[in-house]
């Protein structure tokens, strides 16, 4: 069988973003194997996106399994730089999907762009039609562990996206003052984090779920949600992905690149004329610092009063 490759090993977040592209992709060679090239742990949610047949697992700028060379197609949905152009030239693709730069045709980088419009406006110079708003993932394939609960993430991969426990702490007071299920998730690497504002909260450990949880477990607690609260990082994009309402803390990076879509089922607060916009600082940026308690406890209640408030059901 022919094939196309597109390649984009990263995070959660970055892959939901080029969900759309993907599925322009697979419409546009409706007869090829579309191989994705990306972090094998994604592959649960790959697999909800529903167009990729096959995941090639790969992690950062390797080389390629060699069995996926001279693809039909080589679409780069990583950049516009040297490393990940050279990983896919090597393949020696017959035609290469991209944007300009280091021999590859394509449109100019631009930085002033939502993710979703990149990639698709990408595919568009390359005369592939493409939706940004085409983002909507599959029911999971797992009961909800929480049905109805509001999740708040207190995590992030990086200090800069980190906003204060304490203001975690209120915010979860309140939830659950107004009679609100909160369930706390994370990784495992957050589980510590986690359990430490069920102690401040008096929350039950029994809802504290970080760690617990796989990405199928993960995508079934958003998609039965009332509401998740939670910086600017994956389980934010999978509220999106689920039409589950959602209050996103902004910090090193904008809402105007990474936030929700603006169908009245999400806020995105931050105090954007604070930004130092280091996203892999240790400390949270001043424009997350910007966004009070109060703002993200008035988002929330006022989310979970709106005719969307129960989640997608």
């Amino acid at each position: 069988m022919k094939h196309v490759v597109a390649f984009r090993p990263l995070k959660l977040g970055d892959f939901l973003v080029v969900v759309p592209a993907l599925r322009a992709v697979r419409r546009a060679w409706p007869e090829h194997e579309l191989v994705f090239a990306t972090n094998e742990w994604l592959r649960p949610v790959v697999e909800l996106a529903g167009c990729v047949d096959t995941l090639l697992p790969t992690h950062g700028m390797k080389p390629l399994d060699e069995r996926y060379a001279h693809p039909d197609v080589a679409v780069n949905l990583h950049g516009t730089g040297p490393h990940s152009t050279a990983v896919l030239d090597a393949l020696e693709p017959r035609r290469r999907i991209g944007h300009s730069g280091h021999g590859w045709p394509g449109p100019e980088w631009l930085d002033d762009i939502h993710e979703r419009e990149r990639w698709c406006r990408m595919l568009r110079a390359h005369g592939i039609p493409a939706d940004p708003d085409d983002f909507l993932l599959r029911p999971p394939p797992v009961p909800s562990p929480a049905p109805g609960a509001v999740l708040v993430h207190p995590g992030a991969a990086y200090g800069s996206k980190r906003w204060p426990l304490s203001r975690y702490a209120d915010v979860v007071r309140e939830l659950r003052g107004e009679g609100c299920r909160v369930v706390l998730t994370g990784s495992a690497a957050e589980r510590e984090l986690a359990m430490e504002l069920a102690t401040r909260t008096g929350l039950p450990h029994d809802d504290v779920l970080a760690g617990d949880t796989d990405l199928s477990t993960l995508a079934a607690l958003v998609a039965a949600a009332r509401l998740v609260v939670s910086g600017d990082t994956g389980i934010a994009h999978l509220a999106y992905a689920y039409r589950t309402p959602s209050v996103t803390l902004f910090g090193p990076v904008s809402a105007r690149h990474w936030g929700p879509p603006a169908d009245g089922r999400h806020r995105a607060l931050s105090a954007d004329a604070d930004r130092r916009g280091d996203p892999f600082a240790a400390e949270p940026d001043p424009a997350l610092l910007g966004v009070s308690t109060a703002e993200v406890i008035a988002a929330a209640v006022a989310l979970l009063g709106s005719p969307t408030g129960g989640g997608r059901g």
